[in-house]
């Protein structure tokens, strides 16, 4: 298959790029060229603003795709734009929606396709909604032959998917951790939450591109794994030989105090504070024997052999940190004084 896709370097996209190109597709990638050297060696690049629309026309001239895949699409003008650029060019438009986009508390902790969407604490996932809306009836109105996507917690060897933390990733908390100290939790804990390792998403993904059954459709790509917050954090901390200390703090709290940057809000109350599991038997109908085979214990360990590895990665953040010392602090206090 002619394959283009928009972005095709970031944690999810990047797996996919590397099974397609391996797999001897004719796969391009658009995007600002700023991860260009870890591209392999197959895959065409059309370096250049997609925002340009003359200058992309210019470079793919009167090429035809059987899939146009957009990663970086977040507000309804730029998916305004990818129609603009690709009605008629391609087989179909896949779009990377997101699985917070879904209503939570659901009125049942099984999420399928089917789950109401709606996100009053999260302009990111409203923005998402609204791309979703936008692209359907384009599919209703004219045909236009979209599938969209809605990942949840997808991860690579990058970063450990954690849920509190600042602006400069998880490598301060993984750093609170090897130092003894606290690590802040929301909640109590057990709720239950699903991660998944990217290049078995990857392999749901691919299974989509060029199937007469993905289109006009929606699928979410999970892992059958759940697991509580406090096991995900547990995991983490062994994997680094250390032991956890956790401190639970109530997401509203947490949401309440914390810096602008940090959007606790977004993440917390509109997304990871209540219990999720996915319900992935429409993507299995779809694509017969997808499995996610990367345990989270499995996928953990080598997120931090790989930060270990690369001290570049090792983003220290000592207003986090400080800020951590101080919302546990706060709550010691507060249980002294009401004792």
């Amino acid at each position: 298959m002619k394959i283009l896709i928009i972005g095709g370097t970031g944690t999810i996209s990047s797996a996919i790029t590397r099974q397609l190109a391996a797999s001897g597709h004719d796969l391009w990638l658009l995007n600002r060229g700023t991860r260009k050297n870890e591209v392999p060696a197959n895959v065409r690049q059309v370096i250049t603003d997609i925002d340009d629309e003359a200058e992309v026309l210019r470079q793919i001239g009167n090429e035809q795709f059987d899939a146009v895949c957009e990663f970086i699409g977040f507000v309804t003008a730029q998916v305004e734009r990818d129609i603009r650029l690709f009605k008629g060019r391609t087989r179909q438009y896949v779009y990377i929606s997101s699985a917070s986009a879904y209503n939570k508390p659901a009125a049942s902790h099984m999420i399928t396709e089917g789950t109401s969407l709606a996100n009053p604490y999260w302009e990111y996932s409203r923005n998402k909604i609204a791309c979703e809306e936008l692209l359907m009836h384009e599919y209703r109105e004219t045909g236009f032959p979209v599938t969209i996507i809605r990942p949840s917690h997808t991860y690579c060897e990058r970063a450990v998917p954690l849920s509190v933390h600042g602006p400069k990733g998880s490598w301060p908390v993984l750093k609170r951790m090897l130092e003894g100290k606290k690590v802040l939790v929301h909640g109590d804990g057990s709720s239950l939450w699903t991660l998944t390792w990217n290049e078995d998403f990857a392999r749901g993904f691919i299974g989509l591109l060029g199937n007469p059954k993905a289109i006009g459709e929606a699928f979410q790509i999970m892992s059958d794994e759940s697991l509580s917050w406090t096991q995900i954090y547990q995991s983490t901390a062994n994997a680094l030989g250390v032991a956890f200390h956790p401190y639970y703090v109530t997401s509203e709290f947490l949401a309440a105090v914390a810096p602008k940057e940090y959007d606790l809000t977004g993440n917390l109350i509109g997304d990871k504070t209540v219990t999720v599991v996915f319900d992935c038997s429409k993507l299995k109908r779809a694509v017969p024997g997808f499995k996610a085979t990367t345990r989270f214990d499995e996928g953990v360990r080598r997120c931090v052999a790989y930060l270990l590895e690369h001290p570049e990665l090792q983003v220290e953040d000592p207003e986090f940190d400080a800020w951590c010392d101080r919302v546990i602090e706060a709550q010691e206090k507060a249980k002294k004084e009401i004792i």
